[in-house]
């Protein structure tokens, strides 16, 4: 046999993401590319490594084996070329971090000044919900978190690095000619929620059940910007982190 790294890279990834082309999205190669290293990496084996039902691809029981093998071979490899820089005084290895979708427009921020400073340092990043930020706290997958509503029943070290208001948005086709109004106006307005596990609608819910008002749930969104591009749209209201609304705020698509 002679696979290359290339291979049980791409082969990890595909069995990571159960997708050639999620696959070539994230190692930043063409769908053929992969297809082929693929055909390349299982032409060595007699058993398949994956398996196609429908238009779903799966990966065998013997595949799993060789993508955890892929795994422990990658690591001892990323652990070689570590300790080469280690050895050489460069700060190096990989750096995991969890962060809530809110954080996508702050942590980049944080990070730039460090990583220039140590660009031996792979950084893997994923931006996901609170319910899955703790998971991954939880099972000591990350070196890091960033979320906007603490974890109540974790033992965690925390810094708090800015505050995180929200408030509720809308697009300018509604008037509304009064400064205030009480709790009454969400009979008038739909709102549009983040799924079960953000962190935006654990505090939407809180902040409902505290005053004690119904609202109209006019939809569920799995993301930050899929809801700012639904309150743009003019389909309902919805409460959101400001540091999320900059440019519209600039530009002054919402109020």
């Amino acid at each position: 046999m002679q696979y290359t790294l290339n291979q049980l890279q791409i082969f990890l990834k595909i069995s990571q993401t159960k997708s050639i082309t999620k696959a070539a999205e994230e190692l930043f190669l063409t769908q053929p590319a992969v297809s082929i290293q693929l055909k390349n990496f299982q032409n060595q084996f007699q058993i398949p490594l994956t398996e196609v039902i429908g238009r779903q691809l799966f990966i065998t029981d013997f595949g799993k084996e060789i993508a955890n093998a892929a795994e422990n071979i990658l690591n001892e490899v990323y652990a070689i070329n570590y300790k080469t820089l280690a050895y050489k005084g460069q700060l190096s290895g990989r750096l995991k971090i969890s962060i809530v979708s809110t954080g996508k427009y702050i942590m980049p921020h944080f990070l730039s000044g460090f990583l220039k400073l140590n660009p031996e340092i792979e950084l893997l990043l994923d931006v996901t919900n609170k319910s899955k930020v703790i998971e991954s706290l939880e099972n000591n997958e990350v070196d890091f978190s960033l979320v906007s509503v603490l974890p109540e029943k974790l033992a965690i070290d925390k810094v708090e690095l800015m505050q995180n208001k929200l408030f509720l948005i809308g697009n300018h086709d509604k008037k509304f000619n009064q400064r205030s109004y009480d709790k009454s106006i969400f009979d008038e307005i739909q709102l549009i929620y983040r799924e079960k596990g953000s962190g935006t609608r654990l505090v939407m819910e809180r902040f409902i059940e505290k005053k004690q008002f119904a609202s109209s749930q006019k939809m569920e969104l799995t993301s930050n910007e899929a809801v700012k591009q639904a309150v743009l749209a003019g389909i309902g209201y919805s409460i959101m982190p400001i540091i999320g609304l900059k440019n519209e705020l600039v530009q002054k698509n919402c109020k």
